[in-house]
């Protein structure tokens, strides 16, 4: 018998995540003109989510090319995580906790180093599901087909037994792709009977 998977994302699914500002009142602040902490930064936020660069680094390339002291430096990293992490998405999380034994649970998140340690700590998705996927741990991020198929290695399942959630378009066509039934995110109530759909009536998996 094929096991049914569902697949979610994290930022925007899992995770409700406005943007906050934060750059530019940083840009203010050291009198930057606006998407220049981007511009200086970008090849270690490209490096940092697929891995390729520790936190401790990343940290330090801030400080670096910012000009950033210590207490800066900190406040700096505090605000980053504070949009990254954004709050939990109560409703569907506790959803998703409810599907245990009905299905195959999984996580594919493109994500940034440390982000493991600070979502296991702040909202326990290690518990939600079997398997989290993040960008940062494989060196591959979403759209690129190979993200979904290391999900589905990870999890034990064929891509056709799966259902995948994501809020950004182009991951959800790249999903279908490889050959994923996909859902595009845009509220709870039309994600939930969508899972519903895809799993089909209730029965328990060993």
């Amino acid at each position: 018998m094929t096991t049914t998977c569902v697949i979610l994302d994290i930022g925007g699914v899992l995770e409700i995540t406005p943007e906050t500002g934060w750059l530019r009142r940083w840009e203010e602040r050291l009198e930057l003109p606006p998407g220049a902490v981007d511009e200086r930064m970008h090849d270690v936020w490209r490096a940092g989510s697929v891995g390729r660069i520790s936190e401790h680094d990343v940290q330090w390339e801030v400080a670096s090319r910012l000009g950033l002291d210590v207490h800066q430096l900190e406040a700096f990293t505090a605000d980053l995580w504070a949009e990254y992490l954004g709050t939990p998405n109560e409703e569907l999380i506790a959803y998703v906790r409810g599907l245990r034994g009905r299905c195959r649970l999984g996580i594919l998140s493109n994500s940034f180093v440390g982000a493991r340690e600070r979502e296991t700590a702040l909202y326990r998705f290690d518990e939600l599901v079997e398997h989290i996927v993040y960008s940062h741990e494989i060196g591959i991020e979403k759209p690129d087909l190979r993200a979904f198929e290391a999900a589905c290695a990870r999890l034990d399942v064929q891509p056709e037994s799966c259902l995948f959630v994501d809020d950004a378009a182009a991951n959800v066509e790249a999903a279908r792709t490889v050959g994923m039934k996909a859902h595009l995110f845009e509220d709870n109530t039309r994600t939930i009977a969508r899972i519903e759909a895809h799993l089909g009536p209730v029965r328990t998996i060993t």
